[in-house]
């Protein structure tokens, strides 16, 4: 009798883009990131039913799950789309994206949606746009390329340039306002340029401006005094919202109520967005919880490890911060769903409902899988260990 002998989809000779792509990309993030969304999808059906509640006007109680599907499929797109695209094809769809996302974003004051005080989106119909969504990605690979023109000596003032558009894209954040946004830019921003071989004197001077940055946003919005006032005075200032997070979190237990049995979370407020890690909790677990946060640290270090390992120092840093920026968004989601740091509008990364934030990290994904692709002479001997070039400051 014969066995089955299980081939590739493609030959190794096969010499078609869609073959050398598959050669080429790093199938385990690959992988990594669809299991995240399938379980966007997933949980998008347990939270819907009591999302809904929210809006009247809504009868079909599985209305955002059907729309997360859209979402997931749009970002699967996206995410596979740019993940062809050679490290100039990269840049070049940075540049056109950070220019599009600054265009848009100063134009909100004028034709934005205001949700909760603040207008981060532009109406289109069925679909609302969050354009600081795409700058995140855009800015961080803009700015990894102008740190590695800076370093090259021809003249380019590429730190000037790549800090101007951080000031221009931050002004834009703050005057919606979204500070969570706004701290989450500026940490990956100051990240890639640290990796780009920064003096270490300019590290104490950013660090210098980054406290007093916050310190002057905690002045100047009081709505984050009111957060921080929550996370410091629990037992004073109303915390319903992170309260009932909570709750759902320690009613899952170890292996969760069970699918569709969760209570706690028909009073958590945004629970299909900003608050779905509450909802994976209380019906799957401490067991769900752990898997999604495997799923996160394995794209964050394998990405991280092999970016490091990439002969070219934009690629380097550009990929290097890409992971980077899911991991810290991962992180700041699950830190406020567990009480552990003050609450910020901020999805969780693939799994939250929403269009803008599961496309943008779909292009994230697309563009960090693009620049670690194995290409001849993308990865060297020895590579991880050589030393960047310092930066030419302005």
């Amino acid at each position: 009798m014969t066995q089955a002998v299980y081939s590739h989809p493609f030959s190794r000779n096969d010499q078609s883009p869609i073959a050398q792509w598959f050669w080429t990309v790093d199938r385990g993030l690959l992988g990594a990131a669809l299991a995240l969304m399938g379980l966007g999808v997933m949980l998008s059906f347990a939270s819907s039913p009591a999302a809904i509640l929210a809006d009247e006007s809504i009868t079909d109680p599985f209305h955002y799950s059907w729309r997360m599907i859209v979402w997931a499929t749009g970002g699967i797109g996206i995410m596979m789309t740019m993940s062809l695209l050679s490290p100039r094809g990269v840049r070049r769809i940075a540049v056109l994206g950070l220019l599009g996302a600054i265009v848009v974003m100063a134009m909100l004051p004028f034709i934005g949606d205001t949700v909760k005080g603040a207008a981060r989106w532009v109406n289109l119909g069925p679909f609302s746009l969050q354009p600081s969504e795409f700058a995140k990605p855009s800015l961080i690979v803009f700015a990894a390329w102008m740190f590695a023109e800076g370093q090259k000596g021809q003249g380019v003032p590429g730190v000037s340039i790549a800090f101007g558009f951080y000031a221009v894209v931050v002004a834009l954040l703050l005057i919606q306002p979204d500070i969570g946004q706004t701290l989450l830019i500026t940490t990956t921003f100051m990240a890639v340029f640290f990796m780009a071989g920064v003096p270490l004197r300019w590290v104490a001077v950013l660090s210098g401006l980054f406290a007093a940055g916050m310190t002057a946003i905690y002045l100047l919005f009081p709505h984050v005094q009111a957060r921080v006032a929550k996370f410091v005075a629990p037992g004073v200032e109303d915390t319903h919202q992170i309260d009932r997070a909570s709750e759902a979190i320690r009613a899952g237990g170890l292996v969760g109520r069970g699918v569709g049995e969760g209570v706690m979370k028909r009073s958590v407020p945004d629970l299909h967005t900003d608050f779905i890690y509450s909802v994976g909790a209380e019906e799957f677990g401490l067991v769900l919880s752990l898997v999604m946060i495997g799923l996160y640290a394995f794209i964050v270090f394998r990405g991280m490890g092999r970016a490091m390992k990439l002969n070219d120092p934009f690629e380097q840093t550009a990929a290097a911060g890409l992971f980077m920026l899911i991991g810290l968004q991962a992180s700041i989601n699950v830190a406020v769903n567990l009480n552990l740091i003050p609450t910020k509008g901020m999805t969780l990364p693939f799994i939250s409902y929403g269009g803008s934030s599961m496309m943008a990290m779909g292009l994230t994904m697309g563009f960090a899988l693009a620049l670690t692709r194995r290409r001849p002479g993308a990865y060297e001997p020895g590579a991880s260990l050589a030393r960047p070039r310092r930066l030419l400051m302005p």
